[in-house]
């Protein structure tokens, strides 16, 4: 049968015409169907945009260590004991370990989540300190929005140089001046202003990165006497090797080094980012499955619901067919008439199906950044658009299939049983 045959068009409107509520309802089903998907899947990937967002770019083969009370006797020395990390770990752990890739000690004033008092001329503000190594920009990076970032040059000469926050900025100074050049005081030690940041995280950690304020570790340890003492480690592997494998090797070397108990598990505290990336990529992945499940389910209902209202419409047509049939017809024209109806009317009310859902989950992205809503959980909800496109090839091979029992049972009938079908 050709595919172009203007008459046998202008059949299947007709037949598709004389009921028109059968045919709204069937198609509806197939048209839910498709949009479920898309809003569904649509929904999955803002709600996995707006996890991963949270963490920024922190580099996913990473991972933090810092020192805690042993708690196993060990050469002498008692249970309990605190201990801290030294300058010359660095180096012994870049020497001893070739897997690392970025190591980066810190050291935060005041503590862990302590605060310190900043000043600039009659502005004064609680702000956490952190003494760093260039390295923390590849493991947890911020967006530079004035300025420069610390280098190496500051570590090694010990400057008195200071990487601010913009909320920091938006405390110390007037909208109308730059802060590059000027010069804080922390806890009664002047800094130069070299470079204004913002975090690239959000939620709560967008809020705690904004209120900080970066410093060579080396100038923190000296301008305030901490000695050679480090807070903790921001560590990650080189490519293709699991910061996993790292991480064992590291904390078996420090143990060592500060005359810890290979089965202390609790003397050094750690977290691995990798872990947790890979928990939370799983999660996603069975979220997504879920929503295919739930999704092709739905598809199915609404194919099975053409497939139904085909086998009426062959019934009520018993007696057309065999006319068909009687003046030539052969088996592959009837086949093809029904088929070409079926997949007719998937093809075009799962298309529609797939530009609403499309259009919707679009309208919500837009609608979530002109409202400047708090999306920290979910964001930029998106849908694939090979995925959608495969979707309907799907639906539209499941209207041919559809549409194959009917065209069976409409060949079975015989012309002359046909012919006196009432």
């Amino acid at each position: 049968m050709n595919i172009f045959d203007i008459d046998k068009w202008q059949e299947i409107f007709t037949v598709l015409k004389k009921n028109k509520l059968r045919t709204f309802l069937t198609a509806f089903g197939v048209f839910w169907g498709i949009f479920m998907l898309v809003i569904m899947l649509g929904s999955g990937k803002g709600l996995e945009n707006g996890v991963k967002q949270g963490m920024g770019d922190m580099a996913t083969n990473s991972m933090f260590m810092w020192t805690q009370r042993t708690t196993v006797p060990y050469k002498g020395l008692p249970r309990g004991r605190h201990y801290n990390f030294k300058n010359d770990d660095v180096e012994a752990l870049k020497t001893s370990i070739p897997e690392i890739k970025n190591i980066a000690p810190r050291l935060q004033g005041g503590g862990f989540r302590g605060a310190d008092n900043v000043v600039r001329g009659t502005e004064t503000g609680a702000f956490n300190i952190f003494g760093d190594y260039p390295d923390i920009f590849e493991i947890d990076p911020v967006k530079i929005l004035e300025g420069r970032f610390l280098n190496i040059l500051d570590i090694n000469e010990k400057r008195k140089i200071a990487v601010i926050g913009d909320r920091v900025r938006d405390v110390l100074f007037k909208a109308s001046e730059n802060p590059i050049g000027e010069y804080i005081r922390i806890q009664g030690v002047y800094f130069k202003v070299v470079g204004v940041f913002r975090s690239k995280k959000s939620g709560r950690d967008v809020e705690r990165e904004s209120n900080s304020i970066f410093i060579p570790l080396t100038t923190l340890q000296q301008a305030y006497n901490y000695g050679d003492v480090i807070g903790w480690f921001a560590i990650t592997s080189i490519d293709n090797v699991p910061v996993t494998d790292v991480e064992e090797k590291v904390i078996a070397l420090v143990k060592s080094r500060h005359n810890i108990a290979q089965e202390d598990t609790r003397a050094v505290g750690h977290f691995n980012v990798e872990k947790e990336f890979i928990k939370m990529n799983g999660l996603f992945k069975g979220i997504n499955g879920l929503i295919w499940i739930v999704g092709i389910g739905t598809l199915l209902a609404g194919v099975i619901g053409v497939s139904n209202i085909m086998l009426i419409v062959v019934k009520e047509r018993t007696k057309e067919i065999g006319i068909m049939r009687a003046i030539g017809a052969t088996p592959v024209n009837i086949i093809s008439q029904i088929i070409i109806e079926s997949v007719f009317l998937t093809t075009i009310s799962g298309y529609v199906g797939l530009v609403v859902g499309v259009g919707l989950v679009e309208l919500i992205d837009y609608l979530l950044i002109t409202s400047g809503a708090n999306t920290e959980m979910f964001m930029n909800p998106e849908v694939n658009f090979n995925v959608a496109m495969s979707a309907l090839i799907v639906l539209i091979v499941s209207g041919a299939f559809a549409g194959l029992i009917p065209a069976k049972r409409a060949v079975s009938i015989r012309p002359v049983q046909a012919l006196h079908d009432e």
